[in-house]
């Protein structure tokens, strides 16, 4: 698939809208902090297949463009007793978890690798003390690669992780600086390099484009230097410039970041450049080798989605631990708080850190494998969906249809009485076609709070 879509045709659909990691999104969670709430949520659950998601919150140093929960501290024994409190979440959720096999498991933050490797150990032993793992159990880890070298890639490995995820963002120094994020682009490639020696199943790197500073010029380096490493997956996103909401990014300057123009110039010639590389785009900001488990997926249109991105694991319940953990188990989504003073006061009084939950409805179902079809697969089977919920698509879904009219218009997608078909180049606007669907769009205060999809 090549990019086709004219900068005058995707500046017409660039709207601000949600990255659609879960419907409805976590805006619409609301203050819930009942002791019983995991237990109606567990209640409510029909497969015994989870995934577990482990935030680790803190970091070493202050990236400017994140909007992640984090805390910047040189202190590596607050790691210590973030680890106490998180055995103290697993035991108060190991008996919910009976029965239960945890089928992948990803740790994010922050950033992970800020622990030790005892550190680490520690916390994977934990895991395995109080859950039950499936033999194949896929391990993943976001991976920051001024804090690692070869000898935390081997014991990662060696503890069962097999799926690591660098955040390089940008090689060029003068981006780098501007993001207070500098490292060394030869250390990226030695990294990689091991981790490959060593067995792991699959490296990813992390790109993001629209960045203070970068240039077409300087991001095809980095392009270049990305695809020689040839990482068996490469994430390109898009940067999300919120600094009313993201203190760090009053760092920097408007001055810095490219033009809405100049980002779509950038955003296109990535697109271009990776494919030729050999990437095969998947969904609407991941790129993977044709031989990688998520080309696969899409290829067969079994592709899924949630809280990590992209993912090959369908059908799973997600338990979420740690400050600001995301939960998703049977029809309800819950959040845990997002201090860590908040976060240990529950636990130290023997409750449960659940701040929020949302308890989905039939029509949030609906409208979740609807917009879940088309972001992963690009396509809706709208007679399935009918025999699945016991509707009439074209009746319950006539607003909607309508709202898809330009999309149509433009060519960028079909309607017949049996399939929506997203053309392939679309896939760039994806998020503002499932927008058409979204129930909570037109009512939503905090629009204003989603960036561009571009």
């Amino acid at each position: 698939m090549s990019i086709s879509l004219s900068p005058a045709l995707v500046s017409k659909y660039n709207s601000q809208g949600p990255r659609y990691t879960s419907y409805p999104t976590a805006l619409e969670f609301t203050p819930n902090n009942s002791p019983t709430a995991l237990a109606d949520a567990f209640a409510t659950a029909t497969t015994d297949a989870f995934a577990l998601y482990v935030h680790i919150p803190f970091c070493h140093a202050l990236c400017y463009y994140c909007g992640c929960n984090k805390i910047v501290t040189r202190h590596q024994d607050k790691a210590d007793r973030y680890l106490d409190f998180l055995a103290l979440e697993m035991q108060a959720t190991q008996d919910f978890m009976t029965c239960k096999t945890v089928e992948q498991c990803h740790l994010g933050g922050g950033t992970p690798t800020f622990l030790t490797i005892g550190q680490m150990t520690r916390l994977v032993a934990l895991l395995k003390q109080h859950y039950q793992f499936s033999p194949s159990c896929e391990w993943s880890i976001e991976i920051d690669p001024r804090s690692v070298d070869q000898a935390y890639l081997t014991a990662l490995k060696a503890l069962g992780f097999s799926r690591i995820s660098l955040g390089v963002q940008d090689i060029d120094n003068a981006v780098q600086i501007s993001i207070n994020r500098v490292q060394s682009t030869a250390h990226v490639a030695e990294l990689i390099r091991h981790a490959q020696k060593i067995g792991f199943r699959s490296v990813n790197i992390d790109l993001i484009y629209g960045l203070p500073k970068q240039t077409p010029e300087t991001f095809k380096q980095t392009l270049n230097a990305v695809t020689t490493f040839a990482p068996e997956r490469i994430s390109l996103f898009s940067y999300a410039h919120l600094p009313t909401r993201f203190a760090a990014q009053r760092k920097i300057k408007d001055t810095w970041l490219p033009t809405p123009d100049q980002k779509i110039a950038l955003m296109t010639m990535a697109h271009q450049y990776l494919q030729a590389a050999g990437y095969h785009m998947i969904g609407m900001d991941h790129f993977a080798k044709s031989h990688d488990t998520l080309a696969i997926a899409q290829a067969n249109k079994v592709l899924h989605r949630n809280f990590q991105g992209y993912t090959t694991h369908q059908h799973l319940d997600m338990l979420g631990l740690g400050v600001s953990a995301i939960s998703f188990i049977g029809d309800r989504y819950l959040q845990n708080t997002k201090t860590l003073k908040a976060y240990y006061a529950a636990l130290s009084a023997e409750q449960l850190a659940v701040e929020k939950t949302l308890s989905l409805h039939k029509d949030d179902h609906i409208r979740r494998a609807v917009i879940m079809g088309l972001m992963c697969n690009l396509q809706v089977d709208k007679q399935a969906v009918e025999q699945s919920f016991g509707i009439d698509f074209t009746t319950y879904f006539a607003e909607a249809e309508t709202l898809l009219s330009p999309f149509i218009k433009d060519g960028l997608l079909t309607l017949d009485a049996r399939w929506i078909k997203v053309h392939p180049a679309a896939r760039l606007l994806i998020r503002s076609i499932a927008m058409c669907f979204d129930a909570y769009i037109g009512l939503h205060k905090n629009q204003q709070r989603f960036s561009r999809v571009i």
